[in-house]
């Protein structure tokens, strides 16, 4: 059986479950592929409601929750978020993302535990699995060459706001191909291996279709490139041209 046939197995067995006992269950974090092969099992489960969250607003990496439509207690998923900064900042390095993820990893973590990690200066927050928090906070001291301290984020506010950059450009139409060209400066030609490589995902779910296209504030996700939100159009140039605007995660 081959990997995709039994993680769709284990989401058929997570649905059912829920079904049966009556209970909230839950997936690993997802990535944005993943997401999707589970979008496309929603209507087998007509009496289970599919939700997901990544622990912030417009997370890449997500969890699913399966629930009955009539359940009849609250619930949350079980995400905390964990925030890193050097003990020191004299001697601290120039960390990125790879370097955070490379030390969460070097732990023997699957990478399924982990969410998203957002870097900002001299500090980055990740999502995990709640099941994991007490491990990463015994077991996490450095990252690369830096002692660090990492300690849980309790409130939602203390959550840093993800920097974006504002990119205006014009294209003779609003396309998938010409609005991923736009946003990472290249030629409509080289994005087409991206999405008909089933590379580019709309909120979340595949599109391989050159033509498709996007609605005011979709979230764009190229894999191996990066993502945006499709802010939409102000104006049409003197040329006919559309006048676009797009905020680029950085």
């Amino acid at each position: 059986m081959e990997k995709n046939d039994f993680f769709l197995k284990r989401i058929r067995e997570l649905a059912d479950l829920s079904y049966q006992r009556d209970i909230v269950t839950f997936s690993d974090f997802l990535n944005l592929n993943e997401q999707n092969m589970v979008n496309s099992l929603r209507q087998q489960f007509p009496q289970i409601i599919v939700e997901s969250s990544g622990g912030y607003a417009n997370a890449e990496r997500q969890m699913v929750a399966f629930h009955p439509d009539a359940l009849a207690f609250t619930w949350e998923y079980p995400i905390d978020c964990l925030k890193i900064e050097p003990k020191s900042l004299k001697f601290s390095e120039e960390l990125t993302h790879r370097d955070y993820l490379g030390a969460l990893l070097n732990l023997g973590v699957d990478r399924a535990m982990i969410g998203d990690i957002l870097v900002q200066e001299k500090a980055a927050w990740f999502f995990c699995n709640k099941k994991m928090t007490d491990f990463f906070l015994k077991n996490l001291c450095r990252v690369r060459h830096t002692n660090i301290l990492i300690t849980v984020v309790d409130k939602q506010a203390e959550l840093p706001a993800p920097k974006t950059e504002t990119i205006h450009g014009t294209c003779a139409s609003v396309r998938l191909d010409s609005l991923i060209a736009l946003a990472f400066k290249a030629s409509r030609s080289s994005m087409v291996s991206y999405i008909e490589g089933g590379q580019v995902f709309v909120n979340g779910k595949l599109i391989t279709s050159n033509g498709y296209e996007p609605r005011e504030g979709d979230i764009i996700s190229v894999r191996g490139k990066g993502r945006f939100i499709y802010d939409g159009t102000s104006h049409q140039t003197r040329k006919g041209r559309s006048s676009i605007q797009l905020s680029l995660y950085i």
